[in-house]
């Protein structure tokens, strides 16, 4: 008997992603978002930051109603909910709003007020870490906006991978554009974007650990700036 997606263990998830992965180097982000689709179905879905929404726009041509994750963790600028909001009034999306266990007061009381400065790592991992990695049970892979030219960390990022804490096939179709080809595709399909982006921040993310960008610095270098932090551990 055939062996379905379901029943595959992460072994031969694993082989496929890493197959995957040299397959679809050289393939273009609809490409490989349409191998995700034919393969996972509905037991893949989109992450997203709500930075901008290419990747969910992509997603959105090969899988009509995919599901767009979306992690809420009680500290985003307004304008990151107010485009989450727009996306899902206007794409044809599934939004799926995900929220710590805690609320911001519940772990302030717990931990202490400003968990952020104190020990951002523990406030990533019970914000946003945490979450996901329960928000993600259900699907067999997942897809990020991940970019190879954002900062060194992500230079290496396959356009297909293996996600080994979660267990699950990780899609970064995107992974060989640069800002250029980013700002082509907004462009040319009329995608949201955070009106952040236009205000001086290059990475948005929680509101108390983003600032806006200097000079000839590098996307990412807005955030958690002043500290050795660079991730927030959903791609660690």
């Amino acid at each position: 008997m055939t062996t379905t997606q379901e029943e595959r263990d992460a072994g031969e998830l694993k082989e496929l992603a890493e197959r995957a992965g040299r397959d679809l180097e050289d393939a273009s982000a609809l490409e490989i978002l349409q191998w995700a689709a034919d393969t996972f179905g509905k037991r893949f879905c989109v992450t997203s930051s709500m930075e901008d929404a290419v990747v969910a726009h992509l997603a959105s041509r090969v899988l009509p109603g995919v599901d767009v994750v979306f992690l809420d963790t009680g500290y985003h600028f307004p304008e990151t909910i107010g485009t989450r909001d727009a996306v899902e009034a206007v794409m044809d999306v599934n939004v799926i709003t995900l929220t710590p266990r805690q609320t911001v007061a519940e772990q302030d009381a717990e931990y202490g007020p400003r968990l952020y400065e104190r020990d951002p790592d523990l406030c990533c991992r019970l914000r946003k870490v945490q979450p996901l990695e329960e928000g993600l049970e259900g699907y067999l892979a997942w897809a990020t906006g991940l970019r190879r030219d954002e900062s060194p960390t992500r230079a290496n990022t396959p356009v297909v991978g293996w996600d080994a804490k979660r267990q699950k096939v990780k899609i970064s179709p995107i992974a060989r554009w640069t800002q250029s080809d980013v700002d082509a595709y907004v462009a040319e399909h009329g995608v949201l974007t955070n009106p952040l982006l236009m205000d001086g921040y290059g990475s948005i993310g929680c509101a108390p650990c983003t600032r806006r960008l200097r000079e000839g610095e590098d996307a990412r270098a807005g955030r958690w700036a002043g500290t050795a932090k660079t991730e927030c551990g959903l791609h660690t």
